[in-house]
């Protein structure tokens, strides 16, 4: 097998061989996950521990040549290292030697779980690209908003934050700004742990305001994603390609003839 065909295989999905390298690739990742979870369960740990171990250690072995192998292939060496996928491939390897230095951080190879987002190619999801990369658009183009947004809630935070440390105090738990801060954001949020409460009406009523605004300030986001979203969808549709004939817009820019009612088109 030559390199060039071995390169196809590996990094490729157009064919069969491909194919079943990557499904091979994801029964691995499944199985090395599947081992890091049992060996977190203390009676599978005590009575499995030893094959967990071999396990573990099988498997990181496999992603390391799968690693150096895609090194080899790559014509740009350094662009795979520092790519995405590249960094998600070497931070899958590492929790295993980590584990060596770190009590239980060999857990940590759950992270290989993001390696599905290479090998899901396999399961035929590509018709979902277009709809991601529309909302990664859409997230990309409301940037500034959402920091304006983060920059209002946290001076909310902030004077909510020191108000509720002037009115309760100490005495009740609110032992300095940056505590009184974390209330005011677990407040804000409407999560509500409970662990610090206000105990004066002063503060029982500002509470009250902060977790009526938390209600709004939820919403705040996702309305700012959902117009850049909506926007990015009214931009597809007037530059989408339609058929002139049924005004079907799901079409190849390569395809010579309409896929829903086969009109044939003119090539320029």
């Amino acid at each position: 097998m030559t390199k060039q065909r071995l390169a196809d295989i590996v990094f490729e999905h157009n064919d069969s061989a491909s194919k079943r390298f990557d499904l091979v690739l994801l029964l691995f990742i499944l199985a090395s996950v599947s081992v890091a979870i049992f060996d977190s369960i203390p009676e599978l740990r005590q009575q499995y521990g030893k094959q967990f171990y071999i396990l573990e250690w099988t498997f990181t072995g496999i992603f390391l040549c799968e690693y150096i192998l895609r090194i080899w292939l790559s014509y740009n060496k350094r662009g795979y290292v520092f790519s995405f996928y590249g960094i998600i491939d070497i931070v899958a390897i590492l929790p295993s030697f980590l584990g060596l230095l770190v009590l239980n951080s060999q857990l940590l190879v759950v992270i290989r779980a993001l390696r599905f987002l290479r090998v899901l190619r396999i399961l035929k999801i590509g018709r979902f690209i277009k709809e991601s990369e529309q909302l990664s658009r859409a997230l990309k183009a409301s940037r500034i908003k959402i920091a304006v947004f983060l920059g209002i809630v946290v001076t909310i935070v902030l004077i909510m934050g020191t108000l509720m440390f002037i009115v309760e105090g100490p005495e009740n738990g609110f032992t300095s700004i940056p505590k009184s801060m974390y209330w005011a954001i677990v407040t804000l949020t409407t999560v509500g742990f409970g662990d610090i409460t206000p105990q004066t009406n002063l503060g029982q009523f500002i509470a009250s305001v902060i977790m009526l605004m938390g209600y709004g300030i939820i919403a705040i986001p996702t309305g700012i994603v959902t117009s850049e979203i909506t926007l990015q969808g009214r931009q597809n549709d007037t530059s989408q390609i339609k058929c002139s004939t049924c005004r079907y817009s799901n079409i190849d820019p390569n395809a010579n003839y309409c896929s829903a009612c086969g009109e044939p088109f003119l090539k320029q």
